[in-house]
């Protein structure tokens, strides 16, 4: 699933092409792909709107309108946007059966959203339906807000596995598996442990460890392990960056050589060494 990287890699991609241009038209291939409101209303809303920019909140797009509301897109599992600046060149007739849905606008461009899962969605927000989406979302890890101190009052306030809490979009937007799995790794964190009981050393090195991961990832334009592609449908880079991620059970640790592990925390599948992440993680209690 695209996480904040990849969807980062495409805002950034989308936004000098779609700003300043006006949607002339919408068409709905998949209606599940639609998640609100309904297909009339949404038409209604988007239809003849200027594109201002696009931003991104968590995982999800922002293509936002003059008129202060915007659809919001969510990539999921498989989703791609994908800009083409003449709707008459020919599309890849391989990948039609997986169009879920497309913009037109008014100077012959389209914005195609493909989706090979069906498990994408697109809506259309008014300005106060945003304003309660930003309230549902937590703190955007790249941000310069995003302290140490910022983090511990999080992890500390919980007491909950810190895998699964990492992953609570509600209390940090944009953290997926993979770049959970690699800042638990290089902080040295088991997947297990308990956010309420991570001391000072811990928590900067979890710190650092999730604003270099991302970090790195953002200039490396993401992560493509199968589907994801940037706005012009270019693949990401950050593969081969990572550390511990898509490695299988018994490989060795590339730390210290040690045969890696898994478990299923969630329903997520955490992949982690057993000698570089212990448990519990005893230091020093933070001030």
């Amino acid at each position: 699933m695209p996480e904040l990287p990849e969807v980062e890699t495409v805002r950034r991609t989308l936004d000098p092409l779609l700003r300043g241009r006006t949607i002339a038209g919408f068409t709905l291939n998949w209606h599940r792909t639609l998640e609100h409101p309904t297909l009339e209303a949404f038409e209604y809303s988007v239809v003849g709107g200027q594109v201002s920019g696009v931003s991104r909140r968590g995982k999800l797009i922002l293509i936002r309108l003059s008129t202060g509301g915007a659809i919001t897109v969510h990539l999921r599992m498989t989703g791609e946007l994908l800009f083409r600046p003449d709707a008459r060149t020919i599309r890849n007739s391989t990948r039609e059966a997986y169009l879920r849905a497309e913009f037109s606008f008014t100077d012959g461009s389209e914005l195609l959203f493909y989706d090979t899962r069906k498990f994408g969605k697109i809506a259309y927000r008014s300005p106060d339906e945003l304003l309660g989406l930003e309230a549902r979302l937590g703190v955007e890890p790249l941000e310069p807000d995003f302290t140490a101190d910022i983090l511990a009052a999080l992890l500390l306030a919980r007491r909950r596995q810190i895998k699964p809490l990492l992953l609570d979009q509600a209390v940090i937007a944009g953290l997926g598996n993979i770049y959970v799995d690699e800042s638990l790794f290089r902080s040295r964190i088991h997947p297990l442990q308990l956010s309420s009981e991570l001391g000072a050393i811990s928590i900067d090195a979890l710190h650092t460890a999730i604003v270099d991961v991302l970090s790195t990832a953002v200039a490396l334009h993401g992560t493509t392990l199968r589907d994801y592609r940037s706005g012009l449908g270019e693949p990401g880079e950050n593969q081969s960056r990572l550390r511990i991620y898509g490695l299988k059970p018994g490989t060795p640790c590339p730390d210290c050589g040690s045969p890696l592990e898994r478990l299923v925390i969630g329903q997520r599948g955490s992949i982690f060494c057993p000698n570089c992440q212990l448990l519990p993680v005893i230091d020093t209690p933070r001030q």
